[in-house]
């Protein structure tokens, strides 16, 4: 498995997220997945405080599963989001209070790279900075992130970091059916030297290939999300013009050598500023065969080919 630099730490192109532990999967499952990550040499792990049922029961299982093979892992998780007890934000006696209860569910000593999971209007970027270089400082976290902010707060927060440590990385939405971080974000990164890390980069499943001619087969994610009556989710992931796109792409995937995953993840990896593909997965196999995708390059005619049938209005 190639890796790439992200700050201080070197990750697994593909990296493995974690939502699904603690959820979907139980201690069992989730050992099965963990352990065939590591085998596969996957070694970016992608977490947060909220993922899972109950108490952050994700990272709770990522650490039980991690016992004995840490040393082999980069664990990385988020705080910020509200908590299933109301509690959220990124003021500095909050992150330190999260920070101590994730080092508690992970069994670590450190966290490689603690993320802000979205802005929090209330707090100055300085203030939570600020904290964060102390968790540093105090060898409780080595490098820090964001998740969800925009270029123009990336550029706030380089400003206000003042000489310390900034945030090393950013993880948004990005696939081929979501490009807008092309627009700004992704140049932001690279000006600043940070790395970035697309989460839904099979676009809620559009782009695994199963979902053909508009039709969404039964026991899918996105068949669950029109089942269970998520009308904005559901418009926007099952509209016309998704659907149109999707199809549009996977044509030119069945002219190629190459599977739908791989060449969404393949396209994703060939923007010099992405560190690692966040993949989630819930089997063994599922796992090989996002790790498989890590070597696979793809050459300049399919890339532009892909780039095209991906766009917005494209005919």
């Amino acid at each position: 498995m190639r890796t790439r630099p992200l700050g201080c730490l070197e990750v697994s192109v593909i990296g493995l997220g974690c939502n699904n532990f603690g959820k979907r999967l139980d201690q069992t499952g989730t050992d099965a997945v963990v352990h065939a990550a590591l085998d596969a040499g996957i070694t970016f792990f992608d977490t947060a405080n909220t993922y899972g049922a109950g108490n952050s029961e994700s990272e709770t299982q990522l650490g039980a599963s991690l016992l004995g093979r840490r040393d082999q892992a980069i664990i990385a998780t988020k705080f910020g989001m509200p908590m299933s007890d109301g509690r959220w934000g990124a003021k500095p006696a909050y992150i330190n209070e999260m920070v101590e209860d994730s080092l508690r569910r992970l069994q670590t000593d450190r966290i490689d790279l603690l993320q802000l999971h979205m802005p929090d209007d209330t707090t100055p970027i300085a203030d939570t900075l600020g904290a964060l270089q102390q968790l540093i400082e105090a060898g409780k976290v080595r490098e820090i992130g964001c998740s969800n902010l925009t270029a123009a707060q990336l550029h706030e927060a380089a400003a206000a970091s003042n000489g310390g440590s900034g945030f090393m990385s950013l993880q948004n939405q990005y696939s081929l059916l979501c490009r807008d971080p092309e627009a700004d974000v992704l140049p932001a990164c690279e000006e600043l030297g940070m790395g970035f890390l697309p989460f839904y980069p099979l676009a809620n499943g559009l782009l695994t290939g199963k979902v053909r001619g508009g039709i969404v087969p039964e026991g899918t994610r996105l068949k669950e999300m029109e089942v269970q009556g998520d009308p904005y989710r559901a418009g926007h992931w099952l509209g016309d013009e998704m659907l149109e796109r999707a199809e549009r792409i996977l044509s030119v995937i069945d002219d190629s050598p190459h599977t739908p995953i791989e060449v969404a993840f393949a396209w994703i990896l060939s923007h010099r500023v992405v560190s690692s593909v966040i993949a989630g997965a819930s089997t063994k196999a599922q796992v090989q065969m996002n790790a498989s995708t890590g070597d696979v390059d793809l050459d300049r005619g399919l890339l532009e080919a892909l780039s095209e049938a991906s766009l917005v209005g494209h005919l």
